[in-house]
């Protein structure tokens, strides 16, 4: 029987991360794979609840969780109801948030017994954990899904002189019309830390195996970023995926009962890898 387990995980400046595990209680030491989301992304967002549940039928325990600045909150896991903390998002804090994920799988209260954890990483979600699989030997495998190959992808160059001198730039949530804020901070976050947080340098360093997984019709991060991780690390597997955009069919709210075909074969190719 397939059982969903929910934790609360303390995450960057003191705030707390709403978290998930799905798993086959019939099977024991299962694996783990970790999920982290995008930017303007949530563990639940679209078919997520349906991916974890492909994962725990097919031999994995799948633990999703919300950054702890992702916007949303423990009493609204589904919106964007902090924008505060949502405008004091940094990659750094990101970082932190998962190294305290990968602390929790391996002894949190609760969580059963981890051997082997495995880590898939969709858009932004991506960019960081190629950054943390470089640096972390606890990680055993690593996917990305539609990754970012730079930071600066999700923005247009040109705004970045009027954001620093402002200290704050929109972003446009079409789904809710929302304008989410993002300080300054996120700019001088990459200032910081040029060398850690150059995701093409972190992919070069990648020793585990790594599957890079993208779509050819991706309007928000172009097929040509797979091709760019795949340089900068040849041992790396690339597989693009025809017709698949930037969630592989999915959407938010997703109501279907089934995954989208093209998300379902991307979850296909890496329960094979994880399987391998």
């Amino acid at each position: 029987m397939i059982k969903k387990q929910y934790f609360t995980i303390p995450g960057a400046k003191g705030r707390s991360m709403l978290a998930d595990l799905t798993f086959d209680e019939a099977i024991s030491n299962a694996p783990l794979v970790i999920f982290a989301h995008g930017f303007k992304g949530f563990k639940d967002w679209g078919s997520h609840n349906l991916i974890a549940k492909y994962f725990a039928e097919n031999g994995f325990r799948f633990l999703k969780f919300n950054f702890s600045h992702n916007g949303t909150t423990i009493d609204k896991p589904f919106d964007f109801a902090d924008l505060i903390a949502f405008a004091d998002n940094t990659f750094s804090i990101e970082l932190q948030d998962l190294d305290a994920v990968i602390d929790f799988a391996f002894g949190g209260s609760g969580m059963p017994m981890v051997s082997k954890v495995y880590l898939i990483g969709h858009s932004m979600g991506g960019g960081i954990s190629i950054i943390k699989t470089a640096e972390d030997p606890r990680i055993t495998k690593l996917v990305t899904m539609a990754s970012i190959c730079g930071f600066r992808n999700l923005w247009p160059k040109e705004i970045e002189a009027q954001w620093r001198l402002q200290g704050i730039s929109y972003f446009l949530n079409k789904r809710t019309g929302q304008q989410l804020p993002v300080k300054v901070s996120i700019l001088e976050d990459l200032d910081k830390y040029p060398a850690r947080l150059d995701i093409l340098e972190k992919a070069a360093e990648i020793k585990q195996p790594w599957l890079i997984v993208h779509g050819d019709a991706d309007p928000t991060v172009p097929v040509s970023c797979a091709e760019e991780l795949k340089a900068a690390n040849p041992a790396a597997e690339l597989l693009v995926i025809p017709g698949a955009d930037h969630t592989f069919g999915s959407s938010h709210p997703y109501t279907e009962r089934t995954l989208p075909p093209l998300l379902a074969e991307f979850c296909r190719e890496t329960v094979s890898f994880f399987s391998k």
